[in-house]
């Protein structure tokens, strides 16, 4: 925070991009600074999983430059929306902060733990403050899922980091894929009533949308007063499946694996699995890659070599027909 003050008085700078506490001591939400004295209302703790990225695509049309504070994992869609000509690096002060994962406060509940007050880390462990007394629990327990598989504590952009080094290796991570795999050995019907049963908790609420730095068009196509499920509610099992497949295209190739998706849907459905089968099956067909690891090379779906999979002849490069 004293160097977002100091940015911000030497002119650097002419807003802060951060967190701040929200209703509620676990919920903190992204907020813009535009003075030293707000500042004062700047956080930064385990529940602070916004990806900040998507923002500066506004931020970087106002006048002067902006300081975002971004994860390791954050960083990576930011250098997607550069290779995109989406953001402005230009007019972009990035700070890149250390991060040991972020939190799920669901979690935390789902553990029988009621009346939560306050949440503190303190080493690997969570004190837990509630109306009933304090409770512990353990912090890795509680990590998001994109956490427990974390692509690497390596920022890919900044222009100075603090409470991280540069070339910090994770710890050990798990399989990324390993629920991938899981649905790819269902049955076809057995997928489809997987899908159809968590698809159709969907609300249409534009959360999962409105959150992912893929999802950056001017107009969007489920915005248009001619598509019939434009701004409502599912109607049909056709809708419900047609609006998050056709977004999942969209971002293909495209969408970094930042979880955000999955993290802001209030019906907690795992829309993170649909993008990581198509990242899945990119790294199978064309080669591993990850999106937003530089900002100069071509997307598979947006190259061609000799080497490319032919459709109907998969097999022999390790992918599934």
């Amino acid at each position: 925070m004293e160097r977002a003050k100091e940015l911000l008085a030497d002119g650097t700078v002419v807003r802060v991009l951060g967190w701040k506490r929200g209703d509620l001591g676990y919920n903190p939400e992204p907020a813009y600074f535009n003075s030293p004295e707000e500042l004062e209302d700047f956080v930064y703790d385990g529940f602070c999983g916004a990806n900040l990225s998507k923002y500066m695509i506004n931020a970087g049309k106002q006048e002067g430059s902006t300081l975002v504070f971004l994860k390791p994992c954050d960083t990576y869609s930011f250098n997607q929306l550069i290779k995109e000509h989406r953001v402005n690096r230009d007019k972009t002060y990035i700070i890149g902060v250390g991060c040991k994962g972020t939190l799920d406060i669901d979690k935390v509940k789902n553990a029988g733990i009621k009346g939560i007050e306050t949440i503190a880390a303190e080493g690997d462990t969570l004190k837990v403050q509630t109306i009933y007394g304090e409770k512990e629990f353990p912090f890795n327990d509680a990590l998001l899922e994109r956490c427990t598989v974390c692509k690497g504590k390596t920022h890919q952009v900044y222009d100075e980091l603090i409470g991280a080094e540069e070339g910090e290796e994770a710890g050990p991570v798990g399989n990324r894929f390993e629920m991938v795999e899981k649905l790819e050995a269902m049955t076809p019907q057995e997928r489809f009533a997987f899908w159809q049963g968590e698809l159709s908790k969907c609300i249409r609420c534009n959360a999962c949308r409105n959150a992912c730095p893929a999802c950056s068009c001017l107009k969007c196509v489920f915005d248009s007063n001619k598509f019939d499920s434009a701004q409502k509610a599912n109607v049909d099992t056709f809708e419900e499946q047609m609006f998050h497949v056709i977004r999942a295209f969209h971002v293909a190739g495209r969408c970094t694996d930042c979880g955000e998706c999955s993290r802001v849907c209030p019906q907690g459905i795992p829309l993170h699995l649909l993008n990581r089968k198509f990242i899945k099956d990119i790294n199978e067909f064309y080669g591993p890659y990850q999106a937003g690891e530089d900002t100069d090379s071509r997307a598979p779906l947006t190259d061609f070599t000799f080497e490319d999979a032919e459709p109907g002849i998969v097999a022999e490069r390790g992918g599934k027909r």
